[in-house]
């Protein structure tokens, strides 16, 4: 008899193509906005800051908007978000002044810090506790493949329409429509509860009597026993910091630094992209069947074997298995990292998405940092310091990991026996 396939969670389902088309269409927007900024009359600096605008004002948003969303509704926060992000993209379709993009961008912003622990939660809520890394790595490797397919599109429409930057973003609007409608109907709210079922193996009466001496009294101690969550706050900025110092740098670093042409670029992000719709949910298994700790090491371990690549072979296939490392370690991280937030979260359900919230702001703050440090060292001390102290703050990195691993480890462990004789205590009386 032919075993089935295991049943996906339709709403699943729904968040993954949410992610895919949400994508799709700031994939567009991604690659006009810069362009059309241009088109304005700001400069490179200006730019730069326009760009990471959003992200600055979405860090600073998080751990409010992370409330709201438990205190209201996780999938109604998401459609909310959604919408706000549409109106983002049918607004920059009427823009015409400087100060108009800057400020459709802290609309972006705060449109994003309430969708990010949103959607983290939910995804956390219907993953499964043996896929959960899958789940994000499902999400997270559909992101990345629309956000190419978003960009190439950009560039044949921009071609066809006579660089018509408005019918662009009302093309980018119509795209970010559809998952609001999708998320509204397929998604589903799960009741939380503050004492989840955990499987664990059979205990015996008497184990558990003898356990019960020692076992807090009530069985929501153990969000007492959770890790504080400010060390992982820290680890994703090391890693998010590091592993974006050559985000939007290595076009240039392939040109100026390995002498190699537009075309050779084009194809090593072509390969690369290619490598992360595999590497992605391969990661994610071995994080849910494997070790999670080892998977989410892979990031730092990438950043420091890219950083030495890039500089002992300067030319194409130095470059090419650089941005393939690069690239491999970014998709082992998104759902290792996305199953650590779920495993933190999970100790408080009730708050799990401002949890989420608060740890990802470190990943962006890393995200903010690491561009601007990598253009400052090699701007002043050139190439090979940026790589160096690459380098060196993966090494930190990786270490710091295994430290803030582990004690999350021990307080797992630690939830898991007050979870279980607590249940066994229940039965007894």
């Amino acid at each position: 008899m032919s075993k089935k396939l295991p049943r996906i969670d339709p709403s699943l389902l729904a968040i993954v193509a949410e992610g895919f088309l949400s994508r799709l269409s700031f994939g567009i927007i991604s690659f006009t906005l810069p362009l059309y900024a241009h088109h304005l009359g700001l400069s490179l600096t200006e730019i730069g800051f326009l760009i990471s605008l959003n992200l600055a004002v979405a860090m600073a948003l998080k751990p409010i908007m992370g409330w709201i969303a438990d205190r209201s509704s996780l999938k109604w926060s998401y459609v909310a978000s959604l919408g706000l992000r549409s109106l983002v993209s049918l607004a920059l379709a009427f823009a015409a002044q400087p100060w108009q993009l800057y400020s459709i961008r802290i609309v972006h912003g705060t449109s994003r810090s309430l969708r990010d622990p949103a959607a983290n939660a939910l995804i956390a809520e219907h993953g499964g506790k043996k896929a959960i890394a899958s789940a994000f790595a499902w999400y997270s490797t559909a992101k990345s493949v629309a956000g190419a397919l978003g960009g190439a599109l950009a560039g044949t429409l921009l071609t066809l329409s006579g660089t018509n930057f408005s019918f662009i973003f009302i093309v980018a609007f119509v795209l970010s429509v559809v998952p609001i409608f999708v998320v509204a109907r397929s998604v589903v709210d799960q009741k939380v509860h503050d004492d989840p079922v955990i499987h664990t193996q059979n205990t015996s009466i008497d184990t558990a009597t003898s356990q019960i001496t020692t076992a807090p009294k009530r069985t929501t101690d153990w969000i007492k026993s959770k890790p504080p969550l400010l060390p992982f706050i820290g680890l994703g900025f090391l890693i998010s910091s590091t592993a974006r110092m050559l985000l939007g740098l290595f076009p240039v670093l392939a040109v100026e630094y390995a002498g190699l042409n537009t075309t050779e670029v084009g194809m090593i992000g072509l390969i690369a992209a290619t490598v992360r719709l595999v590497a992605g949910p391969l990661f994610g298994w071995l994080s849910d069947n494997v070790s999670r700790r080892l998977v989410l090491l892979v990031r730092s371990a990438a950043n420091v074997l890219s950083s030495v690549i890039y500089i002992v072979a300067p030319n194409f296939m130095g470059m090419l298995s650089g941005r393939v490392v690069d690239d491999a370690g970014k998709a082992a991280f998104r759902p290792a990292w996305g199953a650590l937030m779920a495993d933190m979260s999970s100790f408080d359900k009730r708050n799990r998405a401002r949890t989420m919230a608060l740890l990802s702001t470190g990943e962006d703050a890393g995200g903010i940092v690491g561009p601007i440090l990598a253009g400052f060292l090699w701007n002043t001390w050139g190439i090979g310091v940026m790589l160096g102290a690459r380098v060196v703050v993966a090494v930190i990195s990786e270490i710091y990991a295994v430290t803030v691993t582990h004690s999350m480890m021990e307080s797992v462990d630690y939830r898991l026996k007050c979870s279980h004789v607590a249940r066994v205590k229940t039965k007894m009386e």
